[in-house]
């Protein structure tokens, strides 16, 4: 069911092996197999994650969805469920991992390597609104700092571009709001 290489990159991507890592990994593979396609070199495939948990880093490795390409989205609903979609078909999947019973983590890790897609997860087509690719914006200098800053993410206070920091740093200060009095 797993192939060895693939479990292999993904525990050497993640550090360790682990139930959670085994859930993302079963996920990637099904949606693979779902849309018939291999590992998305750019923004064909997009994941939205319903947790921050150790699986979102199977999801990065296998599906090739990654927060610095733009099509890794996070719902942390502490749910271990991932929506795929395909912007070559249009079409989504949501993978969801069925309840569970209380196992040890090595008993929950050897059910995960063994058993059926069918009896770990719900599969369903659903349909998407596709969010737009990402955008890549010039960097400004902060007028504070210097740091370049995506132009978009610069604060504008009387008349200088800040960077969220400097800007956050600005508002707080005494010299910025002297006391009154």
């Amino acid at each position: 069911m797993i192939d060895k290489d693939m479990l292999d990159r993904t525990v050497a991507f993640h550090g360790h092996l682990c139930p959670g890592l085994l859930i993302g990994l079963r996920s990637a593979i099904i949606a693979l197999a779902h849309f018939g396609t291999g590992r998305a070199s750019d923004e064909e495939l997009i994941a939205i994650v319903e947790n921050r948990a150790c699986g979102v880093d199977a999801l990065q490795v296998v599906l090739g969805t990654t927060a610095g390409k733009g099509n890794l989205f996070f719902k942390n609903h502490g749910k271990q469920v991932v929506t795929v979609g395909s912007r070559l078909t249009g079409k989504a999947v949501r993978i969801s991992l069925r309840r569970q019973e209380e196992l040890s983590r090595a008993e929950k890790t050897e059910r995960l390597m063994t058993a059926s897609d069918g009896e770990l997860f719900d599969v369903v087509e659903v349909e998407m609104d596709f969010p737009s690719k990402a955008k890549v914006f010039r960097s400004v200098a902060c007028d504070d700092c210097g740091e370049g800053t995506m132009e978009t993410a610069l604060r504008l206070l009387e008349g200088r571009k800040l960077c969220e920091p400097c800007f956050e740093m600005a508002m707080t200060s005494k010299d910025f709001f002297p006391p009154k009095g």
